[in-house]
């Protein structure tokens, strides 16, 4: 008689518990498709929680978003109720010219996953003058390869002549290009105008934690077909400092700024916002490059 007044007590116990874990909301996190990528979080968690869940693509496929849109991976929610959170993966979209990977977003051209001097997106590699394919221990207007006074004038790439000599020259050759020079093959430095096709055909999402790895910046979405790629708050160089690296990133583009021949076109960002821009030549920026 006393094991079983034991047992029942136990039972009863159990029931207890099992009676309170199932008034505790229950988190699911499934994936759309088990072949492509896991996920991990899935429970019982108290009303007010924090909890991250995760998603983890298998070979060959990626992560794109949560069905919510939501992007973050890791992603700490709060738990309020019951809920459903499924991982969204789809099959790389990448490919590869001289063993450098591009993603295909749908534009113009195939844009590469991470910068030169990169192997991964959030690395910030190589910072570059514009119109020289080496890297340096100073930036500077004294010792820019197109100009012998400290870049007052220059001796390429000139469309005015208040700055050197005329040689008609907008785009930058492919013997200065610093992504061509680089990564060889096909790849080269995207146009004014490529950039501009970039901003206005994909949304650009700020991130402070991409990864889950701590780099800022941003992803950036093709809206013809989801594909993305990730730029990274690299900063530049002006001298031999490094500024602005974790806060924002300055792109250069292969194009001159005819007006003022001094300059080239960049594109920079900061959390609130991205702006294409002219700045002088000498400065070390990074370079994404392209490929048809």
């Amino acid at each position: 008689m006393k094991h079983l007044k034991f047992l029942a007590a136990v039972c009863c116990v159990a029931a207890v518990f099992a009676a309170c874990e199932k008034n505790e909301p229950y988190v699911t996190v499934v994936s759309s498709n088990e072949v492509m990528g896991t996920v991990k979080g899935e429970g019982n968690y108290p009303a007010g929680a924090k909890i991250n869940i995760m998603a983890t693509p298998n070979t060959g496929f990626y992560f794109q978003q949560w069905n919510d849109g939501n992007t973050d991976n890791p992603r700490t929610i709060t738990v309020t109720g019951d809920a459903t959170y499924t991982a969204i993966f789809a099959a790389n979209p990448n490919g590869n010219e001289s063993g450098h990977e591009w993603v295909d977003l749908g534009l113009s051209v195939k844009w590469a996953t991470c910068n030169v001097g990169a192997t991964k997106p959030e690395e910030y590699g190589n910072y570059y003058a514009w119109g020289e394919t080496t890297t340096k221990s100073s930036y500077a207007g004294e010792n820019y390869k197109w100009s012998n006074d400290g870049c007052d004038t220059f001796t390429k790439y000139c469309t005015n002549s208040d700055y050197g000599t005329v040689d008609g020259k907008k785009e930058l050759e492919l013997e200065d290009d610093a992504a061509r020079a680089n990564w060889g093959g096909a790849w080269r430095m995207p146009t004014d105008k490529e950039w501009t096709e970039l901003y206005d055909k994909c949304a650009w999402k700020w991130t402070e934690d991409y990864k889950g790895i701590g780099v800022r910046g941003y992803i950036v979405t093709s809206l013809t077909n989801g594909n993305a790629i990730f730029l990274p708050t690299a900063g530049y160089r002006n001298y031999v400092a490094l500024y602005g690296a974790g806060d924002n990133g300055r792109y250069w583009s292969s194009s001159l700024f005819t007006d003022y021949p001094c300059s080239a076109g960049c594109v920079n960002f900061f959390s609130d916002y991205v702006y294409r821009s002219d700045k002088s030549r000498y400065y070390g920026f990074s370079v994404r490059p392209v490929c048809k």
